[in-house]
């Protein structure tokens, strides 16, 4: 059973947390100069396109009226502390991907902590009530279906993917919701017809490695849902 948490605009949410005049209005929070990039960007910003990893520039014709902030990544990392203590009142077993989203192993607490759905909300109430900013929660068997759970059902959402359901809540994805797979790949993959995670799911192996190398077989793999990576608690 693993739990992925990912804190929703995370540097964007605590500006406008913090700062009752944001709350409501487009915020952009990175680089603010000519070659500055978007670190992160709130959901009202969302709205006109602006991304994470997009120039700032870029971002600014887009919402000319959106707020540009520096940000403070000192404050950032003091609400990370906060929101990983609560993670690790469910379990020890906790792989920090950044700042604001890590995997929760929680195999076997189902009779100390109830179902997965319920640690999960009660995961949620905890990061609220201690932070005041909203968390979304994926909740699968392995870790790729539970990243790609918290991102389905952001913002503010919970989304579980019983095991038996895998298969079909990977097979209508785009080939790209996998991880690993960037522009390049996916265009090599659509080149051969290989769109959705299920026609990867269904593809001959030998065909895969032709397109990818070995890390076709991988992906055929991940595909059907078969991931054997573990939570990783002291990775760096």
């Amino acid at each position: 059973m693993i739990l992925h948490a990912d804190m929703d605009a995370f540097y964007a949410s605590i500006e406008q947390r913090d700062t009752p005049e944001y709350r409501g209005r487009p915020i952009a929070v990175g680089g603010i100069g000519p070659r500055g990039v978007v670190s992160a960007a709130s959901y009202e910003a969302r709205v006109f396109g602006i991304r994470s990893a997009m120039p700032s520039a870029q971002a600014r014709q887009l919402c000319p009226d959106a707020v540009f902030l520096r940000g403070d990544m000192k404050r950032y990392s003091r609400e990370s502390k906060k929101i990983f203590e609560v993670f690790r009142e469910f379990t020890p077993l906790v792989e920090g991907l950044s700042l604001d989203e890590a995997f929760l192993d929680l195999t076997g607490t189902e009779r100390l902590l109830g179902s997965p759905r319920k640690v999960g909300e009660t995961l949620r109430a905890r990061v609220r009530e201690e932070t005041r900013l909203v968390v979304s929660v994926g909740i699968a068997p392995i870790k790729m279906v539970a990243k790609i759970a918290s991102a389905h059902c952001k913002p503010d959402g919970l989304l579980e993917v019983p095991p038996d359901g895998v298969r079909a809540f990977l097979e209508p994805l785009e080939v790209r919701r996998i991880w690993g797979v960037g522009p390049v790949a996916e265009r090599r993959l659509h080149e051969r017809g290989f769109r959705t995670v299920g026609d990867l799911a269904r593809a001959d192996p030998e065909a895969l490695r032709r397109v990818l190398g070995d890390w076709g077989s991988a992906l055929a793999r991940l595909a059907r849902g078969e991931d054997l990576r573990e939570v990783e608690p002291y990775r760096d």
